[in-house]
């Protein structure tokens, strides 16, 4: 049997924006859908605020309600709801493990204060060997004075940050498979630092050691990209290797795009599970979708 897209799903806007955007990609794959609603308080505990009625509104008619609205939009998708109750994070790491890819929502707060990437989403993207996407939901437009402004229209692209220090198949293939089964450009990003040199002016020596790391770096981003270019020739691919920070290169590349992809290393230490400073950034500062793909 084919492992699914698994969407987690709570009834909310941003969920609701995840079950739209993993619908579409399960259809794109040929895969099963699965809305996997998990709710965290015992089936047989009631209080005030959630009696029989609340309860029956939410674990019942809130995900058949999506469920039917999935398969009107998207009639030849096989769409299955599973409800668990328990620690959301763990079900859906366990969840992911089971499926081909694991999409959940991500609130946001707005262009100045970034994204709020609620503690589940990242312990799920922290523990699970699968790949991740978390979607925004739309926000809308905003009108009161010294509001920023509107975000550039998407173009659908995908767009991929390479570490040259781990250039790791997963994530490339990941951003590559993706951009060539929907059909998109891709745009591959690799920014890199030059150590600081403590001169009152660049002297003859160091704009000549700068421009040679910079085409040391360009000739092997090149080699890199070119490889998987071979494997996918018919992606339309751009490149850009310069001199600065992943993390703000990454979000300004991401203007408009449709998915964005970063890696992250597969490994744990005595205080838990890590995403990396670089996909925790971008988790937190891009409007796009963004896919967490675990590598070595």
């Amino acid at each position: 049997m084919s492992r699914p897209v698994t969407v987690g799903f709570d009834g909310s806007r941003q969920s609701l924006a995840a079950v739209e955007w993993a619908a579409k990609e399960a259809g794109l794959r040929r895969l099963p859908l699965r809305l996997l609603h998990v709710w965290d308080i015992e089936p047989d505990v009631h209080t005030p605020l959630i009696g029989p009625d609340t309860r029956r509104h939410w674990t019942e008619h809130i995900p058949r309600t999506a469920a039917e609205r999935v398969r009107e939009d998207h009639p030849e998708l096989r769409v299955d709801t599973t409800q668990r109750c328990g620690n959301p994070a763990e079900i859906l790491a366990e969840a992911a493990q089971e499926s081909e890819l694991l999409v959940v929502g991500s609130r946001g707060l707005g262009a100045f204060t970034g994204f709020m990437v609620g503690s589940v989403a990242l312990s799920v993207v922290a523990r699970t060997e699968q790949p991740v996407v978390l979607v925004r939901a739309a926000e809308p437009p905003r009108t009161a004075p010294g509001a920023a402004t509107a975000p550039a229209p998407a173009d659908g692209r995908v767009v991929l940050g390479v570490d040259l220090a781990h250039p790791c198949d997963e994530v490339l293939d990941f951003a590559f498979t993706h951009a060539d089964r929907h059909g998109i450009p891709l745009h591959v990003v690799h920014s890199w630092n030059f150590p600081p040199v403590y001169t009152p002016e660049p002297t003859a020596a160091v704009v000549a050691l700068q421009d040679e790391v910079a085409a040391a770096k360009e000739g092997a981003f090149t080699d890199v990209v070119e490889q998987w270019q071979h494997k996918y020739p018919d992606v339309v691919v751009t490149r850009e290797c310069r001199l600065g920070h992943p993390v703000p290169d990454l979000v300004e590349a991401a203007r408009g795009a449709g998915l964005v992809v970063v890696g992250r290393r597969s490994r744990r230490s005595r205080f838990g599970a890590h995403i990396g400073s670089v996909a925790h950034a971008v988790l937190h500062h891009c409007t796009a979708p963004v896919a967490v793909v675990p590598h070595d």
